[in-house]
Order: C-alpha cells, then sequence, then structure tokens
C-alpha cells in the first residue's frame, strides 16, 4: 500500500471512478477504485456472468526497440520470445541471479517492437532492471500517455465488437492495433479473471469517452480490485508480492510451464542455472490449491500443519471465493505434502482448522483459443 504522506498518482479514469461511486483506496501508489456500489461480490458474480471493465492504469507499459531487443530480453525471462510471431502475447517473469522472481509481465510482438505491461508495485524497479541490463542498441521507451482498462467475462467479446467488429476474430494472447469506436487502441485479448476478455490500451486524452462507450452497453458494470482479486484467486493466478516474490522460483510457483523447451536447454537467463536444477531434480516446495472445510476464509500469512501439527507451509493469498460459495485458498507446502487429495490443517485465530491441497484452478478458465 501507498504511504500516505506521499500524494497519490490518479488514473485517466479517476474522475470517473468518484462520479460512479467507487470507494478509493491507496494501492501501489494510486489511489483506486476497491469496489463501487454493486460490491465485490456483486461485481464478481456479474463479471463471471456478464462483463466487468476494470482500471488498470496503475500498470506499466513499455517499449522495446533495436535489432537484438529479442536477444536482450532473454538474458532477463525464461520464456522463448524468439519464437513469438508478430501479434502474439506471452506470459513470463523477470528472474534474478538468485533464480527468484523479480515481477511477472506480459510481453507482446507488436512487430516493430516488443510491448511490455509490468507490475504496478514493481515497475520503477523493473525499468531500472531493464536500463541496467538491456545492451546492444536496445531502448527502453516508458509509454505515459496511455491507460489500461480490461473487459473481462463471458459478454465481453460481444460488447467489444459492436465498436470494433475485428476484435471477434481475436485468440486468447493476441495483440492488434485497432480502433475502437474512432479511438486507436493496442488490444490483447488477455486478463486476469480466467474468463474470456481484453486489455485495451488507450491514449489517455480518450480513457474516458471509451470507459462510457463501453460502460453504456446494458452487460457491461465497474469493477474494482476487490473484485479483481477474487476472479484472480479463483483462476488460480499469481498475484506478485502475495503468491510469487523474491523469495520464490519459477518452479515453486508451480511455473515451469512459461520456461519454454529452447531455454530448458540452452539457459542463459537469469538464475538459469538454478532454476534448471529444480526443473531437473525437483523443488522443496511448491505453490498449491487449498480448500478450507466449512466456511471460514484462511487469510494470507496464515500456518499450514501437517496431520503432527508441524509447520509445513503458509497461505499466500485467501479469502471468499463467490463463484464457488466458499473459502478457497492459495500457498506452498513442503513438497512432500503437496499431492491433491492431502489434508492438512490452517491456523485460523488461533484454531487447527481441516483444509485439503486441490487442483487449481477452482474455477475453470474460458479463454477463447478459436
Amino acid at each position: 500500500m501507498a504511504d500516505h504522506q506521499t500524494e497519490l498518482l490518479k488514473t485517466a479514469l479517476y474522475d470517473l471512478h468518484v462520479e460512479l461511486g467507487a470507494k478509493m483506496v491507496p494501492f501501489a501508489g494510486y489511489d483506486m477504485p476497491v469496489q463501487y456500489p454493486l460490491g465485490v461480490k456483486g461485481e464478481h458474480l456479474h463479471t463471471r456472468a456478464k462483463a466487468g471493465l476494470f482500471d488498470v492504469s496503475h500498470m506499466g507499459q513499455v517499449r522495446l526497440t533495436g535489432e537484438h531487443r529479442v536477444a536482450e530480453l532473454e538474458k532477463l525471462v525464461p520464456g522463448d520470445i524468439a519464437i513469438l510471431k508478430p501479434g502474439r502475447t506471452r506470459y513470463s517473469a523477470f528472474t534474478n541471479d538468485d533464480g527468484t522472481i523479480l515481477d511477472d509481465l506480459m510481453i507482446t510482438n507488436a512487430g516493430d517492437s516488443l510491448f511490455l505491461v509490468i507490475n504496478a508495485a514493481c515497475k520503477d524497479d523493473d525499468i531500472v532492471h531493464m536500463r541496467a541490463n538491456l545492451d546492444n542498441g536496445v531502448e527502453l521507451i516508458e509509454i505515459d500517455d496511455r491507460a489500461l482498462m480490461a473487459l473481462q467475462g463471458p459478454d465481453a467479446a460481444r460488447v467489444l465488437a459492436r465498436f470494433a467488429p475485428s476484435v471477434a476474430e481475436m485468440k486468447f494472447m493476441s495483440f492488434a492495433e485497432i480502433d475502437i469506436a474512432g479511438i486507436a487502441c493496442f488490444v490483447t485479448r488477455s486478463g486476469y479473471t480466467g474468463e474470456d476478455g481484453y486489455e485495451i490500451s488507450v491514449p489517455n486524452e480518450r480513457a474516458e469517452e471509451l470507459a462510457r462507450k463501453l460502460l453504456a452497453e446494458e452487460e457491461v458494470e465497474a469493477i474494482g480490485l476487490g473484485a479483481r482479486d477474487s476472479l484472480r484467486l479463483e483462476a488460480g493466478l499469481c498475484l506478485y508480492g502475495n503468491d510469487i516474490d523474491t523469495t520464490t522460483t519459477p518452479v515453486e510457483g508451480d511455473l515451469n510451464w512459461i520456461i519454454n523447451k529452447r531455454r530448458r536447454e540452452e539457459g542463459g537467463f537469469k538464475g538459469s542455472d538454478i532454476i534448471l536444477d529444480q526443473l531437473a531434480n525437483g523443488a522443496d516446495r511448491k505453490r498449491v490449491g487449498i480448500k478450507p472445510e466449512g466456511k471460514a476464509p484462511a487469510r494470507e500469512h496464515t500456518a499450514i500443519l501437517n496431520s503432527d501439527g508441524e509447520e509445513i507451509g503458509e497461505i499466500t493469498s485467501g479469502g471468499f471465493g463467490p463463484t464457488v460459495d466458499g473459502p478457497i485458498a492459495m500457498g506452498y507446502v513442503a513438497i512432500e505434502f503437496a499431492a491433491t487429495g492431502t489434508k492438512v490443517d490452517l491456523m485460523v485465530r488461533g484454531k487447527a482448522r481441516p483444509a485439503e491441497i486441490v487442483e487449481l484452478p477452482f474455477v475453470a478458465h474460458r479463454y477463447y483459443r478459436g
């Protein structure tokens, strides 16, 4: 959370949030909407049923240019960026020399450049990290004149296609530069809810205009950070700073899938020796899904115990899942307790409560793959 002594930054949609009755909170240095009058549960369920509009303009947007941009970025991430075709997007992570995660990010091949979206709380450090490590004529351009919004949910494609018919043909993790209602936008078919949807980068001066057009559609409601968190938790998606950080490796975080075959064979990214050793020989712990019994949610930092009462791990994200109508959580456990179906106990308010290790996600992903 931001320091109250410092002035909070405002996104291009700040005035609209206030007009819509949002409860504003400090988040990653910005004044952001945590919920609207519909409430977190109502916003969550609406996004799963229809379409929700999120302001994610606090995220960082960056372009990398230069002939060697791909090879240089591959020094910092374990993903195979060289095989990323123009108009395609990939999820990856910045690793450090210890093999742990500095941030997770989205990388798009925009043709003449790489377009990156990085986390709000990490973006200043990420930019310093990239400037210090990207050589061979690669230029980093911070994009600070564009807002970012996400339209998520089963009706997202239908709604957005009214303003830009071509978006309906886009597949999951694809990118295009498209005019939406006459506004030049960068669009990826992606998101952070497990639902179909889009992230839309729009010029700051046109952001409110586009947001109002989308919110005027009967299927769309404004959604705050509270529901964004419960939606991503149900989808089993990591939150940087909770589920992954500089104490966790991609292997521990169950993110092996971001390390492609060539990178496993060649290495060459920061911390690759440690990460590749864990891929070959296993890690000591693993991020897992956890389903508490009963109705009491287990929050982050809740201790996870084995049947002998010994601590074997900790909850990193936990709360109530409106779609599953019960408490859900993610966390790390010692590898011998990571198998689906393992019974564990959670120390909730000083009392051991039963829970079970379950497969992620809690709610099936509904991405559009064509």
